[in-house]
């Protein structure tokens, strides 16, 4: 029964555009949300039960509505953002980083230092980045350092210090990696010069730095001072070399956010890149946990406006993979095919990496999580009523129509329960009848499952399409456990899952995960039923080549055979050659066998 002072509360609110915040009894706040309508949003939570449990338990726990009205859908989702961050509702995404990424600082003081930090000061220094790896940090740093000459001194350098004498030159010095500003011995006005080329570069925006350092290079090779031409050639390669290295799309392309996102059942992740004259100079990814069944379109709109908050992206161009509206002020592409294309591919393609390495951590740090999260991801793939913690495969083997076996193989929670695989020789079919086997074997298998009280799996899976899976079915339906057990075919072009009673397939995509444990499933019972069915056969194969020697076992035999490779070249075999594969004494009684025979 729905709280009637709710009712009055959504039929109070107005048509506009805005902000809602859902908070319990005890006036604790649950849940934050915008809308382009506040009154058909949040109507729409409490006239229908949600697809998601935790969706229906918010639900339940709202006891008051507040609003914010907007003029316009952009600022209601600036206002969200901003709300989000500082209340942190229980229900709304979370938003985490990649962890704290280093920055460039421009130090706020006269001969302004240059050097890489964790942590931002407020105390008007400029800061370049974050960047996504300490070695792009030191290779910037690097190239600077190669550049122009700054000094590494944390000296007060003011002028009344420089004037008194206080400070003496150092070995950077002397060395020629500094110009000696500590003693007076290089302009403010110049040294400023050199960090406003730095501060370009940082932006991504070498022209300058190389036009300057070429016009130099002609001066001094024009006044015939060709070693220092030569060191400045040495910089500009420096300069193109690192250039190159960062470019990778058109040159035309200039002040572009692209941004993509991935996701699966319980998070998102949104990488950023930041394209300035055609290289990439910032890269991000954020990772965003959804409490609800968020959509792709939602949790990237939340991220764009989170990242261009705080990187303070002006751009007025974004790239993204679907259509979005951000507002009149922001030109949002959605690129077909190009460069731009291109840069959106490489977004997506970083964004997927950062989540097989979460991925691959989770699976050290916490394996029953990543565990839960495959079990979730089949249940909702395969349209389980339960999740398949414990799943059968089926595989029928009758090479040319002789020895007919089939194999079971078992996965419990998602890894190969070898200690449960079980083999079968099928016994009331007669010849090679594939459908007829299945029956057989399927029936015998949970036969004695019920008859041992042992559990059963939530899922069979059989290898075969349409006829395979009816065949099973009758063995299902005779034990009565039609319903108890969901049951699917696999077949031969493995993306297709047949189910029972419908002739339309359904197809998984290529790269799911649930299609790569089937995958498994299905190789292990092949490799399961073929060695089982090869041993079988050999075995067969030697009884009737081989007549039984008295005193040598069927083990001492099929050494022989493989040794040897057929029974006839083992009767033409010396004493000799047999003694040195089975020993002597063996050896004399098979020559003496073929002798009087």
């Amino acid at each position: 029964m729905q709280n009637p002072s709710l009712d009055l509360q959504i039929q109070t609110l107005p048509d506009n555009p805005g902000v809602y915040q859902y908070y319990d009894k005890e006036g604790k706040i649950l849940y934050v949300g915008k809308a382009k309508n506040l009154k058909k949003r949040v109507s729409s939570y409490f006239n229908k039960i949600h697809d998601t449990a935790k969706t229906n338990v918010l639900v339940k726990k709202i006891v008051t509505i507040k609003h914010i009205v907007v003029p316009t859908e952009t600022d209601a989702l600036l206002l969200e953002n901003n709300l989000i961050k500082t209340l942190q509702p229980r229900y709304n995404v979370l938003l985490r980083d990649d962890k704290s990424y280093p920055w460039i600082c421009i130090k706020r003081e006269p001969f302004s230092r240059i050097f890489s930090t964790r942590r931002m000061v407020k105390d008007g220094s400029e800061y370049f980045g974050p960047y996504t790896s300490f070695k792009t940090v030191h290779t910037i740093l690097e190239l600077i350092k190669e550049l122009y000459p700054l000094r590494t001194c944390n000296y007060d350098l003011s002028k009344s210090n420089i004037d008194s004498g206080k400070f003496k030159v150092c070995l950077e010095y002397h060395i020629g990696n500094c110009k000696g500003p500590c003693e007076g011995l290089e302009p403010l006005e110049e040294y400023q010069r050199q960090v406003d080329a730095i501060r370009e570069i940082l932006k991504g925006n070498f022209k300058e730095s190389m036009k300057d350092f070429k016009r130099l290079m002609n001066q001094y090779a024009q006044d015939l001072r060709f070693e220092e031409a030569q060191k400045i050639k040495e910089k500009i390669e420096v300069l193109e070399n690192y250039q190159s290295r960062s470019t990778i799309v058109n040159p035309k392309i200039t002040n572009i956010d692209v941004f993509s996102i991935v996701s699966d059942e319980s998070a998102a992740y949104v990488n950023f890149l930041q394209i300035s004259h055609g290289s990439i100079i910032r890269s991000h990814t954020l990772e965003m946990k959804k409490k609800l069944d968020e959509t792709d379109e939602e949790l990237l709109e939340l991220a764009i406006i989170e990242l261009r908050e705080r990187f303070q992206l002006l751009s007025k161009e974004i790239i993204v993979p679907f259509e979005m509206n951000l507002g009149e002020n922001i030109k949002t592409t959605v690129p077909q095919l190009g460069d731009k294309k291109q840069i959106l591919d490489l977004s997506i393609r970083n964004a997927k990496f950062y989540r097989i390495e979460q991925l691959k951590q989770l699976q050290i740090v916490d394996p029953d999580r990543h565990t839960n999260r495959i079990m979730a991801q089949m249940q909702k793939d395969l349209r389980l009523p339960t999740e398949p913690r414990h799943i059968e495969c089926f595989d029928n083997s009758n090479i040319q129509g002789t020895n007919p076996v089939a194999a079971c193989v078992v996965f419990k929670d998602g890894k190969a329960s070898k200690k449960d695989y079980r083999h079968f020789n099928v016994k009331t079919v007669e010849g090679p009848d594939d459908f007829a086997s299945m029956t057989e074997i399927v029936y015998r298998r949970y036969k004695r499952l019920l008859d041992e009280n042992q559990p059963l799996p939530q899922l069979i899976i059989i290898d075969g399409g349409k006829g395979q899976l009816s065949a099973a079915l009758k063995s299902i339906d005779a034990l009565e456990l039609r319903g108890k057990i969901a049951i699917i075919g696999i077949a031969k072009r493995l993306e297709e899952l047949f189910y029972p009673g419908d002739s339309i397939p359904l197809y998984l995509d290529k790269k799911s995960e649930t299609l790569k444990v089937i995958q498994q499933l299905r190789n292990e019972a092949h490799r399961f039923g073929i060695t089982f069915h090869r041993d079988k056969r050999s075995k067969a194969a030697l009884n009737s080549s081989v007549e039984s020697i008295p005193g040598i076992g069927e083990k001492t035999m099929l050494t022989l055979i493989q040794h040897f490779k057929s029974v006839k070249r083992l009767k033409l075999a010396t004493e000799k050659e047999i003694s040195d594969v089975i020993g002597v004494s063996k050896a004399k009684k098979i020559v003496d066998f073929y002798k009087t025979n």
